[in-house]
């Protein structure tokens, strides 16, 4: 399956990384040169998507300009100044922009190093293990230790068929969310239009057996607080040093 649309989720205050973030939305921080947001559409664009929703609320004009600018993805805004939706509700609400059908979510401020040249990119292979047969939600995670700037917790454990449950930490194969997702959009149909939490329906999925994981290659990084940028750059130059 290829996978032409896909929403953003960028639209949070960034509260833990100001100072910075009071003169600057958190996507447009950059990491080794490079906006944050930059890192999610760009992956999007190599992957085959074509056009994005993108939210805004945290200094929108900013990520407007810069959106505009943007020019290998056709970006559809999804306007949150007159209130937060909360990742849920910003989600529900960005997918009505979108043709119905299948669709990746990802977040503005995480992204990953190190998926080997030549082979299908982390994204691409979660489409293609995307089953809506079988499937609510398929979901990238990553090994607590191919991580850098993550609060040290675990989210799903993954049994042998690869399908996810919440972390317990007596059973096996520990994994962390990676921010990215591919789904149907008719999944969040029954959504609530005010702001709610995605793990709603990352419950709903675990409680009907359809959240399943799929888990990256490469590293992966969030950048949650000043401090964690020079982690992040350092993590970017060693795997740039192995390349």
């Amino acid at each position: 399956m290829t996978i032409k649309q896909a929403m953003v989720l960028a639209a949070g205050l960034g509260t833990r990384m100001r100072p910075i973030t009071d003169t600057i939305p958190k996507p447009l921080v950059k990491i080794d040169g490079k906006p944050m947001i930059d890192y999610a559409l760009d992956s999007l664009a190599e992957a085959g998507v074509e056009r994005a929703v993108v939210n805004v609320h945290h200094h929108a004009d900013q990520m407007l300009d810069h959106l505009q600018s943007y020019k290998r993805l056709e970006i559809i805004i999804s306007d949150e100044r007159e209130g937060l939706m909360n990742n849920g509700g910003g989600l529900a609400k960005g997918l009505k922009l979108l043709d119905r059908g299948p669709v990746f979510v990802t977040n503005a401020d995480l992204f990953w190093i190190g998926e080997r040249a030549g082979q299908p990119s982390n994204l691409v292979r979660l489409a293609g293990f995307f089953d809506a047969e079988r499937m609510d939600m398929a979901m990238l995670c990553v090994k607590l230790e191919d991580t850098t700037g993550h609060n040290g917790k675990n989210d799903f454990n993954r049994d042998a068929e690869q399908r996810l449950s919440r972390f317990r930490a007596d059973e096996p194969d520990p994994v962390v969310y990676a921010g990215a997702i591919a789904m149907q959009t008719s999944f969040l149909d029954d959504a609530p239009d005010d702001a709610f939490n995605v793990n709603i329906y990352f419950n709903k999925a675990i409680a009907r057996g359809r959240l399943y994981g799929m888990m990256l290659e490469g590293h992966w990084l969030t950048v949650g607080t000043p401090e964690a940028i020079d982690d992040a750059e350092a993590t970017i130059r060693r795997y740039r040093a192995l390349a």
